[in-house]
């Protein structure tokens, strides 16, 4: 990458099982290219079989960064990665590597690449209460108040996803404005990187598979005994924990769901993420879709020609 032309940076989205961290294995190895982790659970250290998270083997290939930073019971929002993120790719670039960054989780990557608004701090207290609503009332009912307040952020939160509603009304009753209207202000894009956003969507009805045998192979591969010691030593509250896959195997361990249940339930919350994220990944801007897991030797020559068309316009 020549220091006469800003640095190409790579972004790998798409929905979980899609073979994200395949494909940027596959660049990583061949434009010399160092992976940092978008995926908010990878995040923490102790949490492997549910996370899907690279192994010894696949770190051994590529340089990764961002995995295994936090304590279990640490509290790390979109904003705290963006700031992390950007200095770790800033820090790749000077040593003249490629940045792939590669992950499902949506609001970190928007975080990163766009920025944040200047929203007013946590108000814990008031989340409570619109917590202790949404479970007497339900979520519909947060969602119908927020029509009220801020119909454009009403129009873009499904009405049962209770924590970006309940973040949406913490804004709107915290400063007494609308959170769209926040939204527009003070957002602190990231700069200096020429950004190439790849993503993968592979046929629904092959990737519903794909994601109902990894469930499995999840809990065969013993992820209830690593929640029973993640519960034990961090209880299970630790945010972690509340996310797919570990979610059911502390239902499991508390004997509210059997095995196979537990199962059927991992399997079709995954499926159900995979269509949120498709759902966030398709409003993100100039994303280059390629047709197919990022695991395919077909797609992998795609996106290396992306990447490579990327930095021969950069030398020209």
């Amino acid at each position: 990458m020549p220091s006469s032309a800003e640095p190409l940076l790579v972004a790998i989205v798409g929905p979980t099982g899609s073979g994200k961290t395949a494909l940027s294995l596959a660049l990583a190895q061949h434009f010399g290219g160092e992976i940092v982790n978008c995926d908010s659970v990878a995040l923490y250290r102790g949490f492997e079989i549910g996370t899907a998270k690279p192994g010894v083997e696949e770190r051994a290939r590529a340089p990764h960064h961002l995995l295994d930073i936090l304590d279990p019971a640490a509290v790390f929002t979109a904003g705290d990665y963006a700031q992390a993120a950007r200095r770790v790719v800033a820090e790749i670039a000077a040593r003249e590597r490629l940045p792939i960054v590669v992950g499902g989780t949506g609001l970190y990557l928007r975080a990163f690449l766009e920025g944040l608004f200047a929203g007013p701090k946590r108000s814990e207290e008031l989340r409570e209460r619109l917590r202790e609503i949404a479970r007497h009332k339900e979520s519909p009912y947060l969602h119908r108040i927020l029509v009220r307040l801020d119909p454009a952020a009403a129009g873009k939160i499904h009405p049962n996803d209770a924590p970006k509603l309940i973040r949406a009304l913490e804004v709107c009753l915290e400063s007494r404005q609308k959170m769209t209207e926040l939204w527009q202000r003070g957002r602190d894009p990231l700069r200096g990187f020429r950004i190439l956003r790849i993503g993968l969507d592979p046929d629904r009805a092959a990737l519903y598979e794909r994601i109902n045998r990894r469930a499995r192979r999840m809990f065969d591969a013993g992820l209830v005994e690593e929640t029973e010691r993640l519960v034990e030593r961090y209880g299970a509250l630790a945010p972690p924990l509340q996310s797919l896959g570990y979610k059911q195997a502390v239902q499991l361990l508390r004997a509210e769901v059997d095995g196979e249940s537990a199962i059927a339930a991992a399997q079709q919350a995954h499926r159900n993420y995979a269509k949120r994220q498709m759902t966030w990944f398709r409003r993100e801007p100039d994303v280059h879709w390629l047709r197919g897991f990022g695991d395919d030797p077909e797609i992998v020559a795609e996106a290396m020609a992306q990447v490579e068309q990327q930095l021969a316009s950069a030398r020209r």
